[in-house]
């Protein structure tokens, strides 16, 4: 499995987002097949120039949208059942989510009036 990734530091996505994408796009194209162990969280950040942190929190993304799984003492594998378009909700949330905070800290509000807004929305009647 090549852990060589096409990341580019003048896309606005952040590295780890970057990274996010390409697995799953590889992951649900079929480059990657399920039970597949994954480059480790320091080849994958030396083969592409980032820090382990940034890897780490982009595995973890990947996991919480079951796109992998992590076996303590052993690494990351592909899941064995990837349901693809959870998989691409997530990221599309997950975007979002990007973009609220940049949009947020534009604003100056703070996190406490955020889920405070997000509340009153919920309560107005949209979408929970």
């Amino acid at each position: 499995m090549n852990a060589e990734l096409f990341l580019s530091a003048a896309d606005a996505l952040p590295m780890y987002r970057q990274i996010v994408d390409q697995v799953a796009a590889k992951v649900i194209a079929g480059d990657w097949l399920p039970g597949a162990a994954l480059p480790s969280i320091r080849e994958l950040a030396a083969a592409n120039g980032v820090s382990v942190i940034t890897v780490k929190r982009a595995y973890l993304e990947l996991e919480h949208a079951g796109v992998i799984v992590t076996r303590h003492g052993k690494g990351s594998f592909v899941a064995e059942s990837i349901d693809p378009t959870r998989a691409r909700l997530h990221g599309e949330l997950t975007r979002q989510i990007d973009a609220l905070l940049v949009t947020a800290q534009q604003l100056g509000v703070t996190e406490v009036e955020l889920q405070e807004l997000i509340a009153a929305r919920r309560s107005e009647g949209n979408p929970s």
